[in-house]
């Protein structure tokens, strides 16, 4: 018996929903506690996350699409162990997968 394809069509885009869902708690969570980029370095201006160059968008991660998808792949990772997802960023940061 095959599956519908709008039946996988629906239970991708829930997953997806899920992802975003949980990226945007983080982003939330990051703001909350952090009034710049945690991987932001002021003094020379260099983005941790992208190894060395610089950041620009000064610190400010609300929007930056470096630190999105250093959450997206984030969740991936605690997707692809079966493991608990964080419930903040400050979770997220000292957890060691």
């Amino acid at each position: 018996m095959e599956k519908n394809p709008d039946e996988t069509l629906i239970k991708e885009k829930k997953v997806e929903d899920e992802k975003q869902k949980w990226v945007q708690k983080m982003l939330r969570s990051a703001k909350h506690h952090h009034k710049i980029c945690p991987y932001f370095d002021k003094k020379t201006t260099m983005c941790f996350l992208k190894l060395g160059s610089k950041c620009d968008r000064d610190g400010k991660f609300e929007i930056c699409p470096v630190f999105k998808q250093f959450i997206e792949n984030k969740y991936d990772e605690y997707k692809a162990k079966n493991k608990p997802l964080p419930v903040n960023f400050i979770d997220l940061t000292t957890d060691i997968i």
